[in-house]
């Protein structure tokens, strides 16, 4: 029988603080990307190229359980941090991308409290929620007291809820109440459609409800997420008081400017 009567020094580092919620605390700015093309590769390009946080996109991608370990194990190794996104509050989904150790969960298209609440019993262990728990990575492989991980996972994990149609906007004060929700994140463009203006998400009552959505966040002391979009959205945010930015989805960002790469150098 294997006695462990100290805590490795690595599996220590393992509960560190989540440093995009400590920036979030300090009122810090920081910038996120949205990362659909899966591969180890290209998340650590993010790290090195200065962002601060990561959503990786498993809501319209088709990432294998094998990529998005790798995924997020080449975060860690440069020290970026790492959250998931899953179409729905799935508890299977959820606990899947923490075990696999996300820092936090993003979740698409939270339209009513119900859906805010499951979000939280399945991030959260008890008694804050009904996570259940694994002896894997994250605990050490029971290297780690399973009261101390069980501490620090409820105070780090991170908690990201995405408010993407009408309905979603009506409920957020009371969602807001529930607590343990770290910051909301606008789907302008999903939010558009709900609202019958096509694709138009720059659309003055779209725009309209993303301001209020921003206004019950920084009621509740919730951090809010914008998505600069246009030119001078970025100042306009930063004049309200916002923070935290997600600057756009890197499937996106790299087929423009490998066009115009492309583009300029035919016109050479």
């Amino acid at each position: 029988m294997i006695i462990i009567t100290e805590i490795p020094q690595f599996v220590q580092t393992m509960l560190k603080s989540n440093k995009v919620k400590s920036k979030l605390m300090a009122n810090e700015e920081i910038f996120g990307i949205l990362n659909s093309v899966p591969s180890a590769i290209i998340t650590e390009m993010f790290a090195f190229a200065g962002y601060d946080f990561v959503i990786i996109d498993t809501e319209h991608l088709l990432f294998s359980p094998d990529i998005l370990e790798h995924a997020i194990r080449a975060a860690e190794s440069v020290d970026l941090s790492v959250f998931v996104r899953v179409p729905s509050p799935c508890p299977i989904a959820i606990t899947r991308a923490l075990d696999a150790g996300a820092q936090g969960i993003v979740i698409s298209r939270v339209s009513s409290l119900k859906e805010a609440q499951t979000a939280i019993q399945s991030c959260f262990y008890p008694p804050i929620g009904k996570r259940g728990i694994t002896g894997g990575k994250n605990t050490g492989f029971g290297t780690i007291p399973l009261s101390e991980y069980i501490q620090q996972a409820n105070q780090q994990v991170m908690l990201t809820l995405m408010i993407e149609d009408e309905e979603g906007v009506q409920s957020l004060p009371e969602i807001l109440k529930l607590g343990h929700i770290d910051m909301i994140l606008e789907g302008a463009l999903d939010l558009s459609l709900s609202m019958g203006h096509g694709t138009d998400f720059n659309h003055i009552e779209v725009q309209q409800a993303i301001s209020t959505m921003a206004h019950h966040c920084a009621q509740s002391n919730v951090k809010f997420c914008a998505i600069p979009r246009l030119p001078g959205q970025l100042q306009q945010w930063r004049a309200k008081g916002v923070t935290t930015f997600l600057a756009g989805e890197d499937r996106g960002l790299m087929f423009k400017a490998l066009k115009q790469h492309l583009q300029q150098l035919k016109n050479q």
